[in-house]
């Protein structure tokens, strides 16, 4: 396998992985507030929400600090190298765009995952995690 294949290998790989944490952070939010109407156990357990928390956190400073992606500059830079094409700006942003044949300005993205940010917050406190105890 050419040095070639294998770059583009390991983009699309990032791609699988870059598309697998935006499914955990908005189809998460979704099974969160379903769950916790249906009185789902497993949706309070505070690992997953810790970590929900954490990954929608990080995207909104990333947008609040105007940084692009790393796994988004990673995967461009690793298409480079192959000579494969590459797309500029943010993933949500490409796929939209590439989607919807729309282009909406950066800010737009910030405000969408800062609204995003703050429901899924107000999920922690609505439906609340479970505690952990020490026996």
């Amino acid at each position: 396998m050419t040095s070639d294949k294998l770059f583009l290998l390991a983009a699309d790989a990032l791609l699988i992985v870059h598309l697998a944490f935006v499914v955990f952070v908005v189809i998460g939010l979704l099974l969160i507030l379903f769950g916790g109407m249906r009185e789902w156990n497993w949706v309070r357990n505070r690992w997953f929400r810790v970590l929900h928390l954490l990954s929608i956190g990080i995207v909104v400073l990333q947008s609040w600090l105007g940084l692009m992606c790393p796994l988004t500059s990673w995967e461009a830079s690793l298409r480079e190298h192959a000579g494969d094409s590459t797309y500029s700006g943010a993933f949500i942003a490409h796929w939209i765009e590439e989607i919807l044949y729309y282009q909406f300005s950066p800010w737009v993205f910030g405000v969408c995952y800062t609204v995003f940010g703050f429901i899924v917050l107000a999920a922690w406190f609505w439906i609340r995690p479970h505690r952990y105890y020490r026996k």
